[in-house]
C-alpha cells in the first residue's frame, strides 16, 4: 500500500498530525530537560562540592555513591514514564490517526 504525495502533504498539514508532533515533542523535551538538569546538577556537585560527596555514611561508603546511583535510577524512572505515556496515550492517538487516513 502506497500513499500519494498529495496525501502526504495533506497529512503533514493536518491539525491532528501537528498536534501529535507537538505532543511528542513536548513530552520528550520536558523529560530531556529534567534528566539533563539532574545529570548536570550531579556533575556540578562533583566539580564544586567534593567535600559533601566525600562525607561518609558508612564505614566504606560515601554519600556520593547513593547519589550517583540515584541519578541512574532516576534515568530509568524517566524512561519508564515515557514508555508508559507512549503506550497508553501516544501510540493510541497515532493508531487512530493512521486508521482515519487509511480508511479515506
Amino acid at each position: 500500500m502506497s500513499i500519494k504525495s498529495e496525501d502526504v502533504k495533506n497529512i503533514i498539514s493536518s491539525e491532528k498530525f501537528k498536534k501529535l508532533v507537538r505532543m511528542r515533542t513536548t513530552v520528550s523535551l520536558s523529560l530531556t530537560i529534567i534528566m539533563l538538569s539532574v545529570y548536570f546538577g550531579f556533575i556540578l556537585l562533583i566539580a564544586f562540592n567534593k567535600e559533601f560527596l566525600a562525607t561518609k555514611i558508612g564505614e566504606h561508603v560515601t554519600i556520593g555513591l547513593p547519589i550517583g546511583m540515584g541519578v541512574i535510577v532516576f534515568a530509568w524512572i524517566l524512561t519508564g514514564i515515557y514508555i508508559r505515556w507512549a503506550n497508553n496515550k501516544y501510540d493510541n492517538s497515532v493508531k487512530e490517526f493512521r486508521n482515519q487516513i487509511l480508511n479515506k
